[in-house]
Formats: C-alpha cells, sequence, structure tokens
C-alpha cells in the first residue's frame, strides 16, 4: 500500500502545474484512478483550448471592410464638405 502511495506522489510531481492544481487538492491514493483522472483533465483542457482558438477564428472571419478613413481604391469618393481628389 505505502508503494502505491509512494508511486501516486511520483506521479503527481511530474505532472504540469495546471493539472496538478486540480488533481492535487482530491488526494487521491489509487494509481489508475489518478492517472485516469489526469488524462481527463489533459483533454478536457485541450478541448477548452481549441475552442477558444476556434472562436477566436471566426471573430476574425468576414471583417474585411478596411479601416473607414482609408479610400484607398475608391477613387471618387468625396468625404463630407470636402473637394474630390
Amino acid at each position: 500500500m505505502e508503494a502505491e502511495n509512494d508511486k501516486c506522489v511520483k506521479f503527481e510531481s511530474g505532472l504540469r502545474p495546471d493539472i496538478k492544481h486540480l488533481i492535487g487538492f482530491s488526494e487521491i491514493r489509487d494509481f489508475a484512478t489518478l492517472v485516469n483522472k489526469s488524462r481527463i483533465c489533459d483533454e478536457d483542457g485541450k478541448a477548452k483550448t481549441n475552442y477558444y482558438k476556434s472562436m477566436s477564428d471566426k471573430k476574425g472571419k468576414g471583417q474585411d471592410h478596411g479601416k473607414p478613413y482609408d479610400n484607398k481604391g475608391k477613387k471618387g469618393v468625396e468625404s463630407s464638405g470636402g473637394r474630390k481628389k
């Protein structure tokens, strides 16, 4: 039983800090359970990262409006109160 406990402690010490933070407070001392919970936390973190990455990629699409003060390529456009160039 003590070997199992030592195995768990060693495994926890090698975890990434974000996973260690989530798993460490539960003090799991069954090695198989600890590994499984750590794997689930890792997969959830990756899924969350991918979700927010895809949302930020979608956010920028379809906004090819340009700057409102950028008149490049728009010849003959009059501004209010100004002359044509």
